[in-house]
């Protein structure tokens, strides 16, 4: 692995991972170490390479980006990257951004299992009787013999599905913005959503945050879902409009398992905080201990692929040009 230089070079790359703990990297890059703190490692105008710090303040990530004059690849360490596109037109022209799909897959799919099960097994309740030193038995509903459609059906939602499969399900239904066929059976595409609502005990929405999807979880979704039916949301808190959901849980319609809210952080006093039947962890699908790991294969694998001259994964968007969405 090429030595870090204090003073930069003109391949540097920015990791907010120490590079030393990052096994193979290639040679012929200048490798340093920044993680969004106060002063910069090198001179951002020597950066070819930012892989953007993991859970900082968006404000402090994007900072060094004015200064990034040499800059050939923004690397999220997220699946989202709509707190990065707004700073496309700030950057070099052909700045290619790509996304860390895949990375995590396996964490946040776990989340979503363990928020439907809590859900539907009522863990809440239990814990609270817990700390009321109470014996509270109650009938609630399995996952078993259930319907389950999980709204935007790419690599996460594909995660999901790999562990719903043991618990039994009546039938999983999928869903993207374009339809396709799988191994497991067909993808239906968005149009169809109407038609699938009705029928799902669970919804899971897994979908990336794109114009498209901004508010799709409004009052005529939540309608259409049966009644008792649970939504649970591993994706992003403005995929679902907060107001129209809290009409339907306020009146216990339907519940809900939310790792992501709009707003985000949720502030105190917010009634989705004490809305019956709602269930809230505070963004957590991707840290984990599965994340460190397979952040260090994506960087790797992308800067070898990047040293090597070869296209990278993952590229959502190029400044000045639009992203995919």
């Amino acid at each position: 692995m090429a030595t870090a230089d204090p003073h930069g070079s003109p391949h540097d790359v920015w990791l907010p991972i120490p590079p030393e703990e990052i096994d193979g990297l290639p040679t012929g890059l200048n490798y340093v170490h920044w993680d969004a703190g106060p002063e910069y490692p090198a001179d951002p105008a020597h950066c070819v390479f930012y892989a953007v710090p993991y859970m900082k303040d968006v404000a402090v990530s994007l900072r060094p980006l004015a200064r990034m004059s040499g800059l050939r690849v923004v690397q999220t360490l997220t699946a989202g990257v709509e707190h990065i596109l707004p700073a496309l037109g700030q950057l070099p022209p052909g700045t290619r951004l790509c996304n860390a799909r895949g990375l995590h897959d396996a964490s946040t799919a776990e989340l979503a299992l363990t928020l439907i099960l809590a859900a539907l097994r009522g863990v809440p309740d239990f814990v609270r009787a817990q700390d009321a030193e109470e014996w509270r038995p109650v009938f609630r509903p399995a996952l078993a013999d259930r319907t389950v459609l999980i709204v935007g059906y790419g690599s996460i939602g594909s995660a999901i599905e790999d562990r719903l499969t043991p618990f039994e399900c009546a039938r999983v239904t999928r869903l993207a913005r374009t339809a396709r066929e799988t191994v497991r059976g067909p993808v239906h595409p968005l149009s169809a959503l109407g038609d699938l609502l009705p029928d799902a005990d669970v919804v899971v929405l897994a979908t990336p945050l794109t114009d498209a999807t901004r508010g799709l979880v409004g009052r005529d979704f939540l309608a259409r879902m049966k009644d008792g039916a649970l939504l649970v949301n591993v994706a992003r808190g403005k995929v679902v409009d907060t107001a129209a959901l809290l009409t339907e849980v306020t009146s216990g319609r339907l519940r809900a398992a939310l790792d992501v809210t709009d707003p985000e952080p949720l502030p105190a006093a917010h009634p989705l905080w004490r809305a019956p039947g709602v269930l809230i962890t505070p963004h957590v699908g991707g840290p984990s201990s599965a994340f460190l790991p397979r952040a260090k294969r994506l960087l790797r694998d992308q800067l070898t692929l990047f040293a090597a001259g070869r296209p990278l994964r993952n590229t959502v968007a190029t400044a000045e040009r639009n992203a995919e969405g």
